[in-house]
């Protein structure tokens, strides 16, 4: 029993594991930090749907040509809940000429805001942003004589991230930097579709070193995936 749980987990595609969970209109919390844990084969296939009138809550946008960039690209987003604008041009003209609707948010307050979501959390109070136009339009209350700022927690229609390993349950592993926002995004969103580069049997992970539980997640592919740096820095060789 347990074996066909778990199977019905693992689709062929990404195109196949986002059958009948995509909708015009609908807010997706993606994961990925910079150029790390992009899920860009669900990406690929959300441009490849038509969708559009897409809200994305995400750190970042990529760049132009990759990650949620292709779909700023293609105009399927309406609106980002970002951190970060820098190193795509064109989210940022979008955003200048009044295109595309932006939300900025702490980084922060980002991730505490989708891990809320997860955790069943509507609000939560901080000191980041108070006296800034974050603050704008927010209700303020002071605890212990300073001031916070209430924050919603994001409960997304569906969740798309990337691992570097996971079982067929969905108990997934992240590398380095793609930990940052991949583990909360993922847990914030009603659906949960998880790209990975390996798939391993149930058992074959320690658990001590799974970061996001498998009950999260409910689809899963497996995909090559292109290892990008997003910046490189050089010098000339010195003569030996």
């Amino acid at each position: 029993m347990r074996g066909e749980q778990s199977m019905k987990k693992v689709y062929g595609s990404a195109a196949e594991a986002l059958d009948g969970v995509l909708s015009d209109g609908m807010l997706i919390a993606a994961g990925g930090f910079g150029l790390s844990g992009i899920p860009e084969l669900l990406l690929d296939a959300i441009r490849d749907s038509g969708v559009k009138d897409l809200t994305f809550a995400s750190n970042n946008a990529g760049v132009d040509d990759f990650g949620i960039g292709i779909l700023l690209q293609t105009r399927q987003v309406k609106k980002m809940i970002s951190s970060y604008v820098g190193e795509n041009a064109e989210f940022m003209r979008q955003y200048l000429s009044g295109e595309l609707e932006l939300e900025f948010n702490p980084q922060g307050t980002l991730a505490e805001r989708m891990r809320a979501g997860g955790a069943g959390i509507p609000g939560f109070y901080t000191k980041t942003g108070v006296g800034t136009v974050i603050a704008e339009g927010k209700d303020h209350k002071d605890f212990n004589g300073e001031t916070y700022i209430m924050e919603e927690g994001i409960f997304a229609d569906l969740s798309i991230v990337k691992a570097w390993k996971a079982d067929t349950t969905g108990n997934a592993i992240f590398r380095k930097t793609a930990r940052n926002f991949n583990p909360p995004a993922a847990m914030c969103g009603k659906v949960c579709v998880l790209e990975v580069e390996e798939i391993v049997e149930p058992g074959a992970l320690d658990p001590d070193h799974i970061h996001l539980p498998g009950i999260y997640v409910h689809r899963i592919i497996q995909g090559e995936h292109e290892k990008r740096i997003e910046q490189r820095t050089t010098r000339p060789r010195t003569a030996a």
